[in-house]
């Protein structure tokens, strides 16, 4: 199974359940697995053959940017069906984190796979 990723996509949202972080903005980190066939796009040479990561990457940021949810675990779950839906990503995984959020630890989050996996 071939995957494209996108590692550490950094993006400003209103995320949280406390009312001080209704408030602000704060960062959240993706890292995204997505199977795709990649053989086509390596025997053309085209962009057009293939998972767009910048077009995937500039989807999620407005996406993101514009959102107001409390939980992690809903925004990984509603961008992880705009992949999918809009994208026709058949496999993916995808690890939502919020930096800075826990005292002690570097960040905390959810890590989510939806779909099918391809071969096997």
């Amino acid at each position: 199974m071939d995957t494209v990723f996108i590692e550490d996509l950094r993006i400003d949202t209103v995320i949280g359940i406390y009312d001080w972080e209704r408030r602000i903005r704060q960062t959240v980190a993706l890292d995204i697995e997505m199977a795709f066939d990649n053989t086509r796009p390596a025997a053309t040479d085209a962009i057009a053959d293939t998972l767009d990561y910048k077009a995937v990457s500039k989807r999620l940021i407005a996406y993101v940017e514009a959102a107001e949810f409390q939980l992690v675990e809903t925004l990984a779950e509603r961008c992880a069906a705009i992949l999918r839906e809009e994208f026709g990503i058949a496999w993916l995984r995808l690890k939502l984190a919020k930096p800075g959020a826990v005292r002690g630890a570097r960040a905390v989050g959810v890590c989510i796979e939806r779909g099918t996996r391809p071969g096997g």
